[in-house]
């Protein structure tokens, strides 16, 4: 089949019954599946949702998928939920919060969860050392796994002008599980994470970069908007595959 495995958001699934659990069963039924979410807010200075984890819990127990991932970023505080994926500061203060939480979540799942970087469009005075530090920190002190999103990394890169091959090389290469592809807009001097392109040259040689570094992690390609039809996903799909195909083919000639 054309298609190996599908991300679902997780809380779309977050119902009590009615038709997105009977869609949610029938694809279960054809096809693996990995849970993704968007409201976790992992980073928040607010205690974790109890009756979010209660619910994430139940539909883990559901689905039994692949694995559970969620971004590394704040979405809401007191309560309100921003329905954003907002960067945090990359402070010691900010290290713990998040540790802390991602072991609540992993004891909560029993299994590591990934965490996916965002895409950024400012920075805070707080920070005292660069993205990719942290995200190995919280990787590595709170024992979670990452989902890598490539264009995420480039899209920040062009933001805040640092070098995405730098992020890359500091990544730990055992925690990588997974990879996003996606496109974006390019506005000339910043460029928006907006899911509604195709993946753009940049983002493949990135994405081949990746293949190097982390080897063959599930690939998957995000389109939110402007969604053109299924063949043309599928080519993009194929690329992917081909790129992934090309690098392991050096990597084995160079053992």
């Amino acid at each position: 089949q054309p298609v190996d495995w599908l991300e679902l958001i997780s809380e779309n699934y977050m119902v009590p019954g009615g038709k997105p659990l009977a869609m949610l069963d029938a694809i279960r039924a054809d096809y693996p599946v990995a849970l993704h979410g968007v409201s976790l807010s992992i980073g928040s200075s607010d205690p974790l949702d109890s009756a979010y984890l209660a619910q994430l819990k139940a539909l883990h127990r559901r689905v039994e998928p692949l694995w559970v991932s969620d971004h590394l970023c704040w979405t809401g505080i007191a309560g309100r939920n921003s329905h954003d994926l907002l960067p945090l500061p990359y402070s010691e203060e900010a290290l713990k919060q998040v540790v802390a939480h991602v072991r609540q979540v992993q004891d909560l799942l029993g299994e590591r969860i990934l965490l996916e970087n965002v895409s950024s469009y400012l920075e805070f005075k707080d920070s005292i050392m660069p993205e990719w530090d942290f995200v190995r920190a919280v990787a590595e002190e709170a024992d979670c796994l990452l989902l890598l999103d490539v264009n995420n990394i480039y899209v920040s890169s062009v933001n805040h002008g640092f070098d995405a091959q730098a992020y890359l090389r500091a990544m730990p290469a055992d925690r990588v599980r997974q990879i996003h592809l996606a496109g974006h807009h390019d506005h000339g001097d910043y460029i928006v994470d907006t899911h509604d392109h195709p993946v753009c040259e940049a983002v493949w040689a990135l994405y081949a970069d990746a293949c190097r570094a982390f080897g063959e992690a599930a690939t998957m390609i995000e389109r939110d908007d402007h969604i053109p039809p299924l063949p043309e996903l599928l080519a993009e799909l194929d690329q992917a595959r081909a790129i992934a195909a090309r690098v392991a083919a050096e990597r084995q000639a160079v053992a």
